[in-house]
């Protein structure tokens, strides 16, 4: 019988990015042109296998709009893994994503968060480079993938990546005591 592991993961960026868009297409397999924005928090669920584990992946969907935000800090609270997602289409959206790994920083409470960075919008034409999402990656030490929600490019190898990530720091390089908290 294969073990259940269960992971808190948040998706975080401005408004628009595409957040619940890439939540819909990976959980749903579905795409929605318009989305009403998120109020508050919004949260879906998924079960993935990892290398024969099926991980439970609870993803919470943070409101991107400025007046919500104080709503969600709560939600930061022990999250195993975060998706920081801009829109490559939207130069400001990367920049702003520095005030989201501050909120991140000051919020989370697990120390061993696994980040991601989500260049979304990838059907559209562009302003914002592949090295650019690449360079804030790197320097915030972040993992680094491109999507798009409408064509479900790069949507399951985002997720995928990231459950990897923290199964692996889990099992190799944390606490046996951590391990355990992860596995119902």
């Amino acid at each position: 019988m294969d073990c259940v592991a269960k992971l808190k993961i948040l998706l975080l960026g401005e408004s628009g990015v595409g957040k619940s868009s890439i939540i819909l297409a990976f959980t749903k397999g579905d795409y929605q042109a318009q989305f009403p924005a998120t109020i508050g928090v919004d949260y879906n669920c998924k079960v993935v296998d990892v290398n024969g584990v099926k991980v439970k992946l609870g993803i919470w969907d943070t409101a991107g709009q400025e007046r919500y935000r104080t709503l969600t800090s709560s939600f930061y609270r022990d999250a195993h893994g975060a998706i920081l997602v801009y829109d490559v289409s939207e130069p400001k959206t990367l920049a702003k994503l520095n005030e989201w790994v501050e909120e991140l920083q000051v919020y989370t409470t697990n120390k061993n968060i696994v980040c991601l960075v989500v260049g979304n919008k990838i059907d559209k034409p562009r302003a914002v480079t592949r090295e650019q999402g690449q360079a804030f990656a790197q320097k915030h030490r972040m993992l680094f993938i491109e999507s798009s929600a409408k064509t479900q490019e790069g949507i399951n190898l985002a997720f995928e990546e990231l459950t990897q990530k923290v199964i692996y720091l889990y099992m190799h390089l944390c606490c046996y005591i951590e391990l355990n908290s992860l596995f119902v």
